[in-house]
């Protein structure tokens, strides 16, 4: 009876898992529908607004601003990692660490000094045990990064950008590309060229628009002059694409670790199938034993 006992606590400590990780997927699948919702509004936001710029820099080879300038050589390169304050989210975080950390080890190789900063607990934990040093930590972007907190951070951006204190800024992230795929990815957002202009508005075609068809730039007229519309939305593109690089970073988080819950789920289910089935034999052989004894005794009274 102590075998079968013994499996009974374990399938009761089990189920407890399972409504912990049920509970768990729902939330998750609640946060992702509406980060989900909040990337798709920002999205199209940030599509119009490159192809903007891609307008303003075709209209003369002569326009221009600080931060599409191209440096060389490079001399000083700011890393922004993105990962999450919360573990439980299957390979989202070790995937981006991974790429973060082989990024690091390429620019020190090469010999250019790298400020290294990193948002989130777990890849500030992970960084600090591989000892790899951390210039600056954030741990207030939660699953809603919201745009004022973002653009105090591109603010400091291109302020160190203009100032000459680094020469490029690159944010490694996981890209939410589908809600069935997410790679993580290293972007390089400093200095803003128009090959990513070009590459945004390509890959997001407009509405209605054929596939595999180039779609047609509208022809603007620029008041009061193209060099004076470029100094004001040059800035805005910047933080419009580092402010969708935390979207993106937050609508993934919550697909995996949805994922991740609903595995550990129907594992937990698993085991509670076998578990049971384990007690039903174990029922079964001690019966038949009890039965035997009783058998027997009868036997040896007759």
């Amino acid at each position: 009876m102590a075998k079968a006992r013994a499996i009974i606590k374990r399938r009761k400590a089990v189920q407890n898992i399972k409504k912990i990780t049920r509970t768990m997927e729902l939330i998750a699948t609640a946060r992702f529908r509406k980060a989900l919702d909040r990337a798709t509004q920002a999205e199209a936001y940030t599509r119009k607004i490159a192809e903007i710029v891609a307008d303003l820099r075709g209209t003369s080879s002569q326009v221009s601003h600080p931060l599409l300038e191209e440096r060389a050589p490079v001399r000083r390169v700011a890393v922004l990692v993105l990962t999450s304050n919360r573990g439980l989210a299957g390979s989202y975080n070790g995937n981006v660490l991974r790429m973060a950390t082989r990024n690091y080890e390429e620019h020190q190789e090469s010999g250019r000094p790298v400020n290294l900063e990193v948002s989130g607990k777990r890849g500030i934990a992970f960084l600090k045990f591989r000892r790899i040093p951390i210039d600056t930590t954030y741990t207030t972007f939660e699953d809603r990064p919201q745009f004022e907190e973002v653009e105090v951070l591109a603010n400091q951006y291109i302020g160190q950008f203009l100032r000459g204190e680094i020469d490029r800024l690159e944010v490694v992230y996981t890209k939410f590309l589908s809600s069935s795929r997410q790679v993580p990815v290293t972007e390089t957002l400093l200095p803003m060229t128009v090959a990513q202009v070009g590459e945004d508005t390509s890959r997001h075609p407009a509405k209605g628009a054929a596939p595999g068809r180039k779609v047609a730039h509208v022809p603007y007229e620029f008041l009061p002059d193209p060099a004076s519309i470029l100094e004001e939305i040059v800035p805005a593109s910047f933080k419009v694409r580092l402010f969708k690089c935390f979207l993106d970073a937050a609508v993934s988080e919550q697909i995996m670790r949805m994922i991740a819950m609903r595995g550990a789920t129907e594992n937990a289910d698993e085991m509670v199938k076998t578990l049971t089935r384990q007690y039903n034999r174990a029922r079964q052989s001690q019966i038949t034993r009890e039965l035997s004894e009783i058998i027997g005794g009868a036997a040896a009274l007759e």
